[in-house]
């Protein structure tokens, strides 16, 4: 049996019935609907545009910056492990640099076959091609035992990492991390200028600066003294730390008291600010101090920014770069022990040029270079922008934890 329904008028909420739309009016209700549509559409693409004009503003401050990353050298890696040398068969990587008589000496960091870390030596003549490099190592830490598992600061059961070097008058002194089991310590030494020279490696006694209770990395003394004293560059986050000293004895019980909190910068490209990286360059402007971060983009990469201190009073920040500097973009970046790591611990100013050596990988050293005059005038062109938009007074007071 067919049952028809009855067509039910709608109604409104009240109970009211609907008025009957005609032919007419459903179209014109459709044609209102599409353009609103239209409109929305239309907004929305306006809000898009405009936004994506306002784009160039950060891409030209991002051009700027980028022109203050250093070109690197077309020889890079310039030093590579050796395998027929067991104690550098692995990895060579974060080299110390000093100029001498024209000559960058290059002291580096190496890893072989036995997992002890030690450091070796090599010269160059224009900065670029290594004229000699010695055989053997001219470092070694002296340990009872080693570690039962390698480090995760660049691997190695034990010995010394990283050297950072710094002439003062004729005496050459070396900071450097001392790690092995259940220690990690920043410790130092020197020697004197000619027996460096000479290849005589008589490097003085090692003595440990960091307190001994505590996990300490990465200080870097200044190349000469500020007023008159000593000072020892030791934490960059929260706020710059130096320590002064009238004598670089450390006599028993003398350290360096040392604070380190890994703070993000708000406004820049970290998310985690780490450690200072070369000893400062002094030039006309202030210090140069290359330092290293964790990138809130690419937290699996070690990237190298750099800021310029206060000549007289180096705990003032004038000014810093807003992106880093260096970062891994090559194959052999990103290839090796720790992919993505760039990491300096020496730079030196050559021929009006600096050069900046830095570990890849924590497997290979390469060079990076910029006239100085136009690396500085960048870096004021990068601070300028930063006070375009009101982000110039960020390192005021330290970075923000965030």
């Amino acid at each position: 049996m067919n049952i028809k329904r009855r067509k039910t008028a709608s109604r409104t909420k009240t109970g009211r019935r609907r008025p009957k739309l005609s032919r007419s009016s459903k179209k014109t209700s459709r044609t209102r609907k599409i353009k609103k549509k239209v409109l929305v559409e239309t907004i929305q693409n306006m809000l898009l545009e405009s936004f994506r004009l306002s784009q160039p503003t950060l891409y030209e401050q991002e051009s700027i910056s980028r022109k203050i990353l250093l070109e690197k050298s077309s020889s890079n890696p310039i030093m590579k492990p050796r395998p027929e040398n067991s104690w550098e068969a692995y990895q060579v990587f974060n080299p110390g640099v000093l100029l001498l008589d024209d000559k960058v000496h290059i002291i580096y960091r190496a890893i072989g076959i036995d997992g002890i870390s030690r450091f070796g030596y090599a010269v160059s003549s224009d900065g670029f091609k290594i004229d000699e490099r010695l055989p053997y190592p001219i470092y070694q830490r002296k340990m009872n035992k080693l570690s039962y598992y390698p480090s995760i600061s660049g691997g190695g059961f034990g010995g010394c990492e990283d050297p950072r070097i710094a002439k003062i008058e004729d005496r050459l002194y070396m900071t450097y991390n001392a790690f092995g089991p259940g220690e990690l310590r920043v410790a130092f030494t020197s020697i004197d200028r000619e027996d460096f020279l000479n290849r005589k490696w008589t490097w003085k006694e090692e003595t440990i600066i960091s307190n001994p209770n505590e996990a300490h990395k990465n200080f870097v003394l200044f190349p000469e003294k500020i007023n008159s004293r000593y000072a020892i560059l030791h934490s960059i986050s929260p706020k710059i730390k130096i320590k002064y000293f009238d004598n670089l004895e450390f006599r028993d019980g003398e350290y360096v008291e040392s604070r380190y909190i890994a703070n993000s910068n708000p406004n820049g490209w970290e998310s985690k600010v780490k450690s200072p990286g070369a000893p400062p360059l002094k030039t006309d402007e202030g210090w140069l101090l290359f330092y290293h971060g964790i990138c809130k983009r690419e937290p699996w990469k070690y990237k190298i920014g750099v800021m310029l201190l206060d000549l007289e009073n180096p705990e003032e920040i004038l000014y810093t770069s807003r992106l880093p500097i260096i970062e891994a973009d090559q194959t052999y970046e990103n290839s090796g022990f720790k992919p993505g790591v760039t990491y300096t611990c020496g730079a030196v100013i050559k021929d009006k040029k600096l050069l900046v050596y830095y570990g890849t990988a924590d497997t290979y050293i390469s060079v990076a270079y910029s006239p100085l005059d136009e690396f500085l005038d960048n870096l004021r062109r990068d601070r300028s922008l930063l006070k375009e938009i009101g982000e110039d007074k960020v390192w005021e007071n330290g970075f923000n934890s965030s």
